[in-house]
């Protein structure tokens, strides 16, 4: 099956001096038809990163050395691509952001592995590489943003990167409640009376804290923004790409 990936552009009221947009994506489980290199199938991710690229050189989006991107999770795709759900090493989507823009922070979706297989210490090892920030359950500050972190979803905890639904609500409560900028997460919040999905166990805690920008995957939205009772903004990146730029000084408000 073939689909395309589709690129919003939003417009925010500033970013910091010195980075000229943000880019967020999620669940590009896919390949592309061209091979790398080594003939093993090319993950969408590495493609879009190499995308990204040429429009940047082309002046349709800033230059990626200004540009930090923001990855919330799932990321592989099964070779036979008969199905998705398949788990499987994603450092190569990592790194292919790292190496051409400012800065990649982001979480694990449940089907992402940092190593062959799923082992903590490969994946403390792939945490020291440069300009690259995974996080679960902790904060980076980077050009000025406090950005928060949580991976994987509600589910058995007897798997990787699963937790209880109250565990999963508790951390994003303690999250919220800290303040941050950003808040990143693979799993997140439903939208109530409205047929967004997600845990409502979840909307509540951030309903419940100071309001912040929450970026999620995990479950396709059809409207990729919504607005929870306390101002928290809710954008889904579930297989989409969206670019965040500053808006115009001289654009209408």
């Amino acid at each position: 099956m073939v689909e395309e990936l589709p690129l919003i552009t939003a417009r925010v009221t500033d970013l910091p001096t010195g980075l000229d947009a943000i880019i967020a994506t999620a669940d590009l489980q896919g390949h592309v038809r061209t091979p790398r290199d080594d003939g093993m199938p090319r993950l969408l991710g590495e493609h879009l990163a190499e995308e990204l690229e040429v429009l940047a050189e082309v002046g349709e989006i800033p230059p990626l050395q200004n540009v930090g991107v923001i990855l919330a999770g799932d990321l592989y795709a099964r070779p036979q691509q008969d199905r998705r759900g398949g788990s499987g090493d994603v450092r190569s989507v990592w790194q292919a952001f790292a190496d051409r823009c400012r800065w990649v922070v982001g979480v694990a979706g449940n089907h992402d592995m940092f190593g062959p297989e799923w082992s903590l210490p490969d994946l403390k090892e792939f945490m020291k590489r440069p300009k690259i920030h995974l996080l679960d359950g902790g904060f980076i500050e980077l050009d000025g943003f406090r950005i928060g972190g949580l991976s994987g979803i509600i589910g058995n905890p007897k798997k990787p990167l699963r937790r209880l639904e109250q565990d999963f609500s508790a951390e994003v409560a303690r999250l919220a409640s800290l303040g941050s900028d950003i808040l990143v997460m693979h799993d997140g919040p439903d939208v109530e009376a409205t047929d967004l999905y997600g845990w409502a166990s979840v909307r509540i805690a951030l309903e419940r804290s100071r309001p912040t920008f929450v970026i999620r995957g995990h479950a396709h939205w059809d409207n990729p923004l919504a607005t929870l009772v306390n101002g928290t903004q809710v954008l889904n990146i579930d297989a989409r790409v969206v670019v965040i730029r500053s808006r115009p000084h001289n654009a209408d408000s």
